[in-house]
This record gives C-alpha cells, structure tokens and sequence, in this order.
C-alpha cells in the first residue's frame, strides 16, 4: 500500500472536484471520489463537500481535513486496487482510534470511478451494426466509422444506442453525425484513419480497443496495420482462421514487430459457436469485457508498483 502521509489535496470546491475528476475519466483516469453526506454532533465536515482521490495518487477537494481526511484517504486508496470495488457508505467516529476529541461522527460516501474505455468499431456492416451498440450497453465508450454514406446510416444501427442528426449529403466532406448529449455510439462517416475518426479519443490510445470488421479484406488489412501503428491496446479483426493466417503473414512480411502480430486477435471474440451478426457480436463484446477487466487492473498494478518504487529510491 502506497504511504499517503504526504498527500496534501488541492483546495477546491465540490462542484470544481466533480469537474476535475470528469475530467480524469474523459482522459481515461480511474478515481475515488468522497462525499460527506452527514454529520452527527460535533465535526469539521460539512454535508455536500468532496475530495477526489486520481490513480496517480493527487487529490483535489476536501471533506474536513485532519485525521478523518487521512483515514478516508487510505480507504480511497483502496478502493483503487481493488477491481471490482462498489461504493460504500463509511462511518468515521471522531474519538481516540482517530486521534481526535471532536466526539462525533461523520458518514462518507466512497465511491471508485472506472473511466469508459474507447471502442472504436471499424466497419457499419452486418456485424459493426449489432457490435457498437452492444458494447456501448456494456459500458464501452464507442465510436462505429465507415466510409460509406450507405452503411453509415443511423437508421441501421439498433435503436438501443440511439443516435441523432443526419449524414452529410452526397459529396459532402466526411463528418460525424450530429449526435445529442448522453448518447452511446458516435457514428462517424469517414475512413479509419480520418483525424475525425479518433477525435475525442485519449491520446494515449493503448487503454482503447479497435475491432475491424469492414466489407474489404484489403482494407481490412490497412485497418489492422493502422491500429497496430496507432498503439491501440487491445486489435481485434472479424474473419475466418484463413484469413486470420494470411493477415499476420502480411504483417510479418511488412516488418510488423513480432510482439505487435501476436496482438491481434483474429478470429475475434470468444468461441461459442458464432454465425450469426448478433451472435459475433456477443462473442466479441465478452472477449472485449475480459480484456478491459485485466487490463484496468493490471494498469493500477503498474501504477501501484511504480509508486513503491520511487519511495524506496527515496
């Protein structure tokens, strides 16, 4: 467990904690955020105030100061290593086993934020139409392209990840589909590696999963070597064994790093049978849940680790 002695929060409001800590997980970030819901008797926290906790250890915000602070620090902390970690209520009694003379308590919500991961769908076909709005109903923050306007079509993709706005006329320069606050799926009329494509996207794309499932085994292939060049985390590619051999035979034969071709998983999604679009849906999106389960978790690890060992090089 890291020393959290020497946290000292950023001062700030609740409604600039909640700003900061959005902010962290548009960015991909985990956080843990604390919320003082009530006071009894005598105690510095105030009903309303909040304190975020950030995966690399900083804080913003306050829910009191002193020992209650700390004590709630370690238990945010935590929160972070735990994988599947749910909100909790916590009573903090302000007596001897908290250092403190104050003699009441104080009840905080703990609540572990994990940021939604990019999926970016490349392909609006017969599959990429049952794939993105399932994986947004998982959790998965989803973007579906495809170059053309046919495919492209809001009206083809399930009404359980709505979508909003028209496509841009005939000839018109490629552009995403309007779309309303809250939706799921950001459909965009475009080539795979069209700026628009990724716009919104963390920079880092190595937390982010690009699933290929276009009507073009050519371009299937350029999709593949993109995302691999792009640094996506997770590259999957929809296609029979065959197919699957002959893509990373290309890659090889372009210089693909080996570690790089031994990434794409191809065929994608686990293997239960698939034929149908809906069905190859459901197998990717379970292949895609587990390796955003692993990958979160080993990504804290990681940050744990690194922490560990700038204080013992300290």
């Amino acid at each position: 467990m890291p020393d959290l002695s020497q946290v000292i929060p950023r001062t700030a409001l609740p409604n600039d904690v909640l700003r900061a800590a959005l902010g962290a997980l548009e960015a991909g970030r985990r956080v843990v955020l604390a919320s003082v819901v009530a006071r009894h008797g005598s105690a510095p926290s105030t009903p309303g105030q909040k304190l975020c906790l950030f995966d690399d250890l900083t804080a913003i915000g306050t829910i009191g100061g002193g020992a209650v602070e700390r004590a709630a620090l370690g238990m945010m902390a935590r929160a972070l290593d735990e994988l599947a970690s749910a909100p909790k209520l916590e009573t903090f009694r302000l007596g001897p086993s908290l250092g403190m003379c104050c003699g009441g308590s104080v009840e905080i919500l703990i609540e572990p934020m994990m940021p939604a991961v990019h999926a970016l769908v490349i392909g609006a076909g017969h599959v990429g139409a049952f794939a993105a709005p399932l994986l947004a109903s998982l959790g998965f923050r989803v973007t579906l392209c495809d170059a053309r306007a046919a495919a492209a079509d809001p009206a083809r993709v399930p009404p359980s990840a709505p979508l909003a706005g028209a496509l841009p006329a005939q000839g018109a320069a490629p552009r995403e589909a309007a779309t309303a606050l809250g939706e799921q799926v950001r459909l965009v009329l475009a080539d795979h590696d069209d700026p628009e494509v990724t716009a919104g996207m963390p920079e880092d794309l190595s937390e982010a999963a690009a699933l290929v499932m276009t009507h073009d085994h050519g371009l299937d292939q350029a999709a593949i070597e993109w995302a691999l060049a792009r640094g996506f985390g997770y590259v999957g590619g929809v296609g029979s064994r065959a197919k699957a051999a002959r893509t990373r035979a290309r890659l090889e034969a372009k210089g693909v790093p080996e570690g790089d071709v031994a990434r794409v998983r191809m065929p994608v999604g686990l293997d239960i049978g698939a034929r149908t679009p809906a069905e190859i849906s459901v197998a990717l999106a379970a292949e895609l849940v587990a390796w955003r389960a692993g990958r979160q978790r080993a990504r804290w690890s990681t940050v744990v680790a690194a922490q560990a060992g700038e204080e013992q090089a300290g």
